[in-house]
Order: structure tokens, then sequence, then C-alpha cells
């Protein structure tokens, strides 16, 4: 098992840049896969990126590709999310989570992922 704590939201003007970080306790997580996932209130939950355990693959969702990079630091338990010009549309709560796996594929399956963080709130304005 492994528990997962978000940092880094805020208050941000379009254009601007934030770090996004997910930092596990109890012990290293270099077996799990991690994703971030995105959610407005009495929404669903909409998958951002993920990225294998062992960091070499990556995946993002269409609509923050080139924007948003995700990347991990096992050493330090912990995965990061920079988003860069940030859009309006880019408000939401964030969430970490993690699963399992060994695979050398990611997955952009919510229920692939069992264990997940409390969120942190993400605004961007205009």
């Amino acid at each position: 098992q492994v528990q997962l704590v978000e940092s880094g939201g805020g208050l941000v003007q379009a254009g601007g840049s934030l770090r996004l970080a997910c930092a596990a306790s109890g012990r290293p997580f270099s077996s799990y896969a991690m994703a971030w996932f995105r959610q407005a209130p009495g929404n669903e939950r909409n998958f951002v990126a993920a990225i294998t355990s062992s960091g070499t693959v990556t995946g993002y969702a269409d609509s923050v590709k080139g924007r948003f990079t995700i990347s991990r630091d096992n050493a330090k338990n912990t995965v990061y999310l920079q988003m860069n010009s940030l859009k309006p549309e880019d408000t939401f709560v964030y969430y970490c989570a993690a699963r399992y796996s060994g695979s050398r594929y990611y997955s952009r399956r919510e229920d692939d992922y069992a264990y997940w963080g409390q969120g942190t709130q993400v605004t961007v304005s205009s």
C-alpha cells in the first residue's frame, strides 16, 4: 500500500505555470505506476497524464499534450506534473493516483488505480 499527498496547487494567471507534486509516505514507490487525473465539482474524473513505474513511458490527454509534463523521482518517492501555458479551462481539482504494476505501458483507466491522494485545487484566471 501507499499513501499519496498532493501539493503545489493555487491561483495563477492564464499563460502561467505551476508544478504539482505528489509525495508517497511509508516506503519507496518504484514498483508503482503513477497518474494524474482532474475533476470539477459534480463532474467525472478525467485522465491527465501517466507514467510507468520505471519512468520510461509517459502518456497524456490530448487537451494537455505539449503543455504538461509528468515525471518521477523514485529516490524521493515523488511524482510531478509540470503545467505550462495554463488556460482557464485547466481549472480543476487535480488528483494523483497509484497502481502496483511493472508493465512497460501506462494506463488511462481510472479503475486501474487503487490508491488516490486528497487532491489539490488549481485555478487559472483570465
